[in-house]
């Protein structure tokens, strides 16, 4: 009797794809092991990094929102953007004519410093610093109002930190508004309407209309009689 090659019936082993997809590679313990540490400290890091700046961004937007009466602080803004204004000087015109054509000409513009970048920049650029000179303190009215201290050692020691928290809060407040008031701002220093007494008015009413025209209000009396 005549008998053909025996077949030999082995059993599959159940986690042979596993193996050769490749991923038992990257999910086993072993491998995982292997991972440099460097790798998982950097991921780490980054996480923190943007987590602190999550906390940083919500810091300062209630630092903006605390500032109850925001016409009142808008117009310590504006004070102090016209002591700016009134202190400048008068300045040459910008000559950006730097280069030279072929016949040996310079090129370039000549700028009125007025309407220039660089008188904007001059003019705010440090303004919300200066801000945290100022204060929220009682008034001899019996109102709150923002004044500017000559003197910080003239606090008491337990309400000096009172009234740097204002001041902070106040310099947050202010640059949230150059941010959403710059294009307008800017257009309006520029046209050369910046005038003594006239930048409460334009800033705090007409651009970020945080304050009430005294005709809208008297409008809104009569409306009620």
């Amino acid at each position: 009797m005549t008998y053909g090659p025996r077949r030999l019936y082995l059993q599959k082993d159940p986690h042979e794809d596993y193996r050769r997809s490749g991923d038992w590679r990257s999910r086993s313990p072993e491998r995982r092991e292997m991972e440099p540490r460097g790798a998982a400290t950097r991921r780490r890091s980054a996480t923190l990094l943007l987590l602190a700046a999550i906390l940083t961004a919500a810091a300062s937007s209630a630092s903006a929102s605390s500032i109850g009466d925001k016409c009142a602080a808008c117009k310590a803004v504006a004070a102090e953007l016209e002591i700016g204004i009134s202190s400048e000087k008068p300045r040459n015109h910008l000559d950006l004519r730097n280069r030279l054509n072929s016949k040996g000409q310079r090129e370039g513009k000549v700028i009125d410093y007025r309407v220039s970048e660089l008188r904007i920049v001059e003019l705010l650029d440090d303004l919300c610093d200066k801000m945290q000179d100022y204060t929220l303190q009682k008034l001899e009215s019996g109102e709150k109002g923002w004044v500017k201290v000559a003197n910080w050692n003239s606090f008491q020691t337990e309400k000096k930190a009172a009234a740097r928290a204002h001041s902070k809060n106040l310099s947050t407040f202010c640059g949230r508004l150059l941010e959403e008031t710059e294009d307008e701002l800017e257009e309006w220093i520029k046209t050369g309407s910046a005038e003594s007494g006239k930048v409460s008015q334009a800033l705090c009413v007409d651009i970020s209309k945080h304050c009430q025209s005294s005709s809208s209000a008297t409008t809104r009396i009569d409306d009620e009689l």
